[in-house]
């Protein structure tokens, strides 16, 4: 059992409970948390006997402090409980009221030899971070490679290259020759998906064919990648048509995605098709860690073709029960149900391919001992045994429907979101209800990748991010324009003004940590914020470190690790420590301002924030800035759209305020409502630092310093 621990607070009465009922026995119970240290271990309490555990979690206020005066917890990360079952047979096999599931896991078997080829993306957006993480995770899974193991490794970027030719034994001297290789790894290109995945599936086709494999072995490729194709094949349709083709079940693929900057339904959809899972890696310290971790789940293959099988006659509406491979430390669960009312004995038989030889496993169950022998405990089990049937049902209808044609995913997800309505399962095609206090219900969608604060745009939502990027929203036309602002590091710009409300935004640029010789444009960012409201007679100045609030004589100084809401008359402010500041006032806009965070050693970049406007509709008509002069409304016409240079670019023709620009279609990342992944988001570029766009020159907008207020009395 995993459970998500993230109160954002001290909590006067916290404690988690588990009681744990187990009809075989308890052989081993644990109980850990990813955010326990030493002072609270001693509130872990565990115990076992026989057929009941439980485990008690009780930290007190002072004990979930972060220091002996800090308002932080400790208290955010997992709580895991875990136990052994004890048992003799390979599986645990139980009935109740017409629903069986099956849970295999077979110890003490020989292990398969292992066949692997990592396929990993060495583009230059690998650069940095993630690839010396990479290669130091790299490095620490040839430390875990065994002996009768064989494996190679294939880069990638716009070109393909092999450390070998082919497969090698994991032999001692090998394994070293592959940690210098390794460690000599540098990012650079563009990225290939389809040539290397499809020299990588003959690669391991050659090494079958010569017999260099063991005839008994399980092969399998592993790809890692933080971004689509954008050299060879880059029809996504027609890559994962080639893969598959080139696969045809003989192999598993594993993809891993790297952050967020891949379609990640494009890697998911392939890997299924092809006996495998993605995996997402994020983008923290601990990133190594996540893909040693991830090998650690398939490097130990015990069988292959694995089918369990059950009477023909007497069950129904199974769930999966033919697997590519189990793994060491795995278990596979089957559920299914039981429409032979009469049946007095219920038996699975599981065929595999061991190590050495054919093996199978048959286990056999008394449905009446066990429905008897399992009646005192009904208020545990109630009908988990139909719920789980139902949960594992769902999830396979989901993941078919990935990679099934239009007409087939609409029928799998309307099944899906039958059960899911049927049984009260949350899943990304339904919705819960959350009733408050005062009996008022709000909808909380699933959340499918993160967990961060999202936030609905109203109708127009303007925002300056990147190196900067100016996003323009413009509903009425369905569509974005957007420019950058290219001044030097340093510079302040003014980005709102609104003479009636009193307030001004204005931005500082900051520029990368070296300056290149080479005559080339400084990229720069927004690296200093700072809000006016002079009728509140409040100033904050926001950095990528600290947000600091003037208000009259008073100041109060928070940090991004800071996870708090305070409000003050006509002012609300809330920080989601590292993530967002959102600001909202009373008769005025919402401003959010998102931390974007770099890699602390990378030699060029540095922290920035990026401003986004909300609720732009109740400013008023006066207001002007960079920003602020695209709140009100904004006409233009787009035609003549032709190739560009690029033809992922075209360029056409616009009209707007007057003027006839030369205009590119570019693609940007709105951070507003998603601030650790971003949105995609088409926009018409206007070229040369918005002109004919923004009203007069871009230098028009630079003010003296952070709290300047020259268009506001």
């Amino acid at each position: 059992m995993l459970i998500k621990v993230k109160p954002k607070q001290l909590v006067k009465q916290f404690q988690i409970e588990a009681n744990i009922f187990e009809p075989q026995g308890i052989s081993e119970l644990e109980a850990l948390g990813s955010f326990i240290n030493n002072d609270l271990t001693q509130t872990i309490e565990k115990s076992f006997s026989g057929k009941k555990g439980h485990v008690s979690f009780k930290p007190t206020i002072d004990q979930q402090r972060t220091c002996e005066n800090c308002s932080t917890s400790f208290l955010d990360g997992d709580f895991t409980i875990k136990y052994d079952v004890k048992r003799d047979s390979p599986g645990n096999l139980q009935i109740i009221s017409g629903y069986f599931v099956h849970f295999f896991a077979p110890a003490n078997l020989p292990r398969v030899p292992k066949n692997v080829i990592f396929v990993i993306d060495i583009s230059h957006s690998m650069l940095g971070q993630k690839m010396e993480q990479t290669k130091e995770a790299l490095l620490k899974i040839l430390d875990d490679v065994k002996e009768n193991d064989h494996f190679n490794f294939i880069l990638f970027n716009n070109r393909i290259i092999p450390w070998k030719e082919y497969l090698v034994k994991a032999t001692l001297e090998n394994l070293k020759e592959a940690q210098k290789f390794v460690q000599s790894i540098k990012a650079t290109g563009s990225t290939n998906i389809n040539d290397a995945l499809i020299r990588t599936v003959e690669m391991m086709n050659e090494a079958h064919k010569e017999k260099v494999l063991p005839e008994r072995s399980s092969s399998t490729v592993i790809m890692l990648t933080d971004g689509n194709p954008t050299s060879g094949e880059l029809n996504q349709g027609k890559i994962q048509e080639n893969v598959k083709n080139a696969i045809r079940g003989r192999y598993s693929l594993y993809n891993l995605a790297f952050g967020y900057d891949m379609d990640y339904n494009f890697l998911e959809k392939m890997a299924l098709e092809n006996n495998g899972l993605t995996r997402r890696i994020y983008e923290d310290s601990d990133s190594a860690l996540q893909l040693q971790s991830f090998y650690d789940e398939v490097a130990n293959p015990m069988l292959r073709a694995v089918q369990l099988h059950y009477p023909i006659n007497a069950t129904s509406e199974l769930t999966q029960n033919n697997f590519n491979h189990y793994y060491d430390g795995s278990e596979i669960v089957v559920a299914g149900r039981i429409i032979d009312n009469d049946l007095n004995s219920f038996i699975a038989d599981v065929k595999a391919q061991g190590a050495n030889n054919d093996v199978t496993f048959t286990e056999q169950v008394n449905i009446e001992e066990t429905a008897k022998a399992l009646h005192d405990q009904e208020y545990i089990f109630g009908d988990y045994i139909e719920r789980l049937w139902a949960y594992l049902t769902i999830q396979q209808l989901l993941e078919k429907r990935i990679s099934a044609q239009e007409e087939k995913r609409k029928n799998l997800a309307a099944e899906a979101l039958e059960l899911s309505l049927k049984y009260k399962f949350v899943t990304p095609l339904t919705s819960m209800v959350v009733t408050k206090p005062e009996d008022k219900a709000t909808i909380a969608d699933k959340p499918i990748e993160d967990t961060s604060i999202q936030y609905s745009y109203p109708s127009r939502a303007n925002s300056v991010d990147g190196d900067p990027h100016f996003l323009i929203d413009v509903p009425e036309k369905k569509d974005h324009l957007c420019f950058n602002i290219n001044l030097d590091p340093g510079v302040v710009l003014n980005l709102v003004n609104d003479p009636d409300t009193g307030i001004t935004v204005n931005g500082q640029l900051i520029g990368k940590k070296k300056v290149s010789n080479n005559g080339q444009t400084q990229k720069t960012y927004i690296g200093k914020l700072g809000i006016v409201n002079t009728q509140l007679d409040l100033k904050i100045e926001i950095t990528t470190e600290n947000i600091t609030l003037q208000n009259g004589r008073k100041t109060a100084t928070f940090t991004w690790l800071d996870t708090i809401t305070l409000q003050k008359e006509g002012l609300t402010m809330e920080i989601n420590r590292e993530k967002n500041l959102v600001l909202s006032f009373r008769d005025g806009a919402t401003f959010i301002v998102v931390l974007h965070r770099v890699w602390k050693k990378h030699p060029l970049h540095q922290d920035f924030l990026g401003f986004y406007t909300l609720d732009s509709h109740k400013v008023s008509e006066h207001t002007h800035g960079l920003l602020g002069q695209f709140f009100q409304h904004i006409d233009f016409e787009v035609f003549d759209i032709r190739p560009g240079s690029d033809p992922e670019k075209p360029h056409a023709t616009m009209i707007v305020k007057n003027n006839k620009l030369t205009v590119t279609r570019v693609s940007e990342k709105d951070y507003g409502k998603d601030p650790s992944h971003g949105t995609i988001i088409p926009c018409w570029f206007i070229h040369n630092n918005g002109t004919g766009l923004i009203d007069g020159a871009h230098t028009n907008y630079i003010v003296s310093n952070l709290f300047s207020t020259p268009f506001i009395n």
